[in-house]
This record gives C-alpha cells, structure tokens and sequence, in this order.
C-alpha cells in the first residue's frame, strides 16, 4: 500500500495530486503528517506543499469541472474533516483521468465529498438563522457563534448584503477568528489576547460595561415574546431539537 501524507492544507492536497501524476503513482490514502499509518503500508511519500503546482491543478479543475462542482469540492474543506482527505484526493485525480465525475454519485468518492459539502451548506444556512447580534454601546453588533464547520467564509456575504448600514463583528470561538464589517469592507481578524476581549466567548454575551442599554432592553422584550409565543398544548421537544439542536443554544438569546 502506498500511502502520501501532507501538511492539511487544501494546497497540500492539491500538490499531492500534481505528485501522484509526476510521478505515475496512485496512492490509496492520503494522510495528515502525524495520523497512524495504516498497518500494510509498505511505501509512504511526504508531500511538500508547493503554491505553484497547487494552482495549475485547480485551473485544471476548473477547466475539467462547472461552476458548482468545483464550488461543492471549496465547501466540502471547509467541513474540517479529517475522514475527507483521502476521498477529496481521489476524486481530483479521478478528474483529470475520467473528465467531470461531479455527478456520478455510484462512485463513493463522489459521494462522500459531495454529501460532506451538503452538510456543510445545510450548517451555513442554519448559522443564518441563528446568529444573534448584540449592541455595543460604540454602536457595534456582536455575534459569537462556534459551528461545527469552518463557515464563516461563505456567510458573510449574506450578512455583509444585509447589514450593510452598520459595523458588525461576527467571531467564531471554536477557531479563533472573526469578520468585522466597517461599513464598507468585511475583514478577517484575530485576537492576540482573549482573555481581554469585551466578550464572554463561552456564551457570547458582551460584558455589562460595553453592552448598549437599549439592547439590554430588546433582549429582555425578545425573550418575553419567545415565552409568550410558546403554546404548552404544542411543545413538541424532538421536533424542536431537529429545528434547533442544542448545540446552537449557549449563543441565542431566547434559550439564555
């Protein structure tokens, strides 16, 4: 069994890809430097990410790809997935042997990337629905979130189209960065000191000092109207938790 193993990066795992064909190889895993080597690996090859090669295999991707598959193989990364390295691999190469394979959902590595990147959107669309901003006294809205997956980068052009009045900061606390919206521009930021931020990351409330007295207000009125609204005779507890799972509550202000 031959085995390559690279740095997690997706331009390591395109280099693994311009690899394996310069050097008329097909390795059966991909692996992240690091992980347990399967127990009948008789070859390994470490990848050395190079940002030249990574680039000719994704214009060739998307040469060979539409629009929408080579955004579904984007998207499928940003699940953070450990288990999509080695499928990811094979698909690409399947590319450029086989032409667009996007749709042929018999082949497993085709679909494991594919229904990856769909639990990936089905998340994207959920952190739109939950996330909950507070008012800064500054005029500045916070939002803390901690998804599952990697999907800042892909809805804040929702909230940047839809906020776009206002400065925002939206932060994820599971990996330690954030965009902050200036009016004008979404950047990206992080934070040399987290223990000084005005925010408390475990359940995303801004301390007292900083909170705007009028959002205080409206979070007390949203929780009353959440109560209000709530039909004991209707409570349906699975249903609920299939609408909104827990693990999106700590940062909602109607479940605080």
């Amino acid at each position: 069994m031959t085995v390559y193993t690279f740095d997690g990066t997706m331009d390591g795992l395109l280099t693994a890809v311009f690899d394996a064909f310069s050097l008329k190889e097909q390795p059966e895993q991909l692996l992240a430097k690091g992980d347990a080597l399967p127990l009948f690996c008789d070859h390994t090859y470490s990848v050395t990410t190079d940002d030249e090669k990574a680039r000719r295999v994704w214009t060739g991707l998307e040469k060979q790809l539409s629009h929408e598959a080579v955004r579904l193989i984007s998207v499928s990364w940003l699940s953070e997935l450990s288990e999509l390295s080695t499928p990811l691999f094979q698909y690409v190469c399947k590319v450029f042997r086989q032409g667009d394979i996007s749709k042929n959902f018999a082949d497993s590595d085709v679909l494991t990337v594919t229904n990856i990147a769909r639990r990936v959107l089905h998340e994207q669309l959920r952190m739109k629905q939950f996330i909950r901003f507070q008012k800064a006294k500054d005029g500045t809205y916070l939002a803390v979130v901690s998804p599952d997956h990697n999907v800042l980068p892909i809805i804040i052009d929702h909230f940047q189209d839809r906020f776009n009045d206002q400065p925002w900061l939206i932060y994820d606390a599971k990996r330690h960065y954030g965009f902050y919206y200036d009016g004008q521009t979404a950047i990206r930021i992080t934070f040399e000191d987290e223990a000084s931020v005005p925010f408390n990351l475990s359940d995303g409330k801004l301390n007292e000092d900083v909170l705007s007295s009028d959002d205080q207000l409206l979070q007390n009125l949203w929780r009353t109207y959440f109560k209000a609204i709530c039909i004991k005779e209707r409570m349906n507890p699975r249903k609920q938790l299939q609408d909104m799972p827990r693990r999106y509550w700590k940062y909602m202000t109607e479940k605080q």
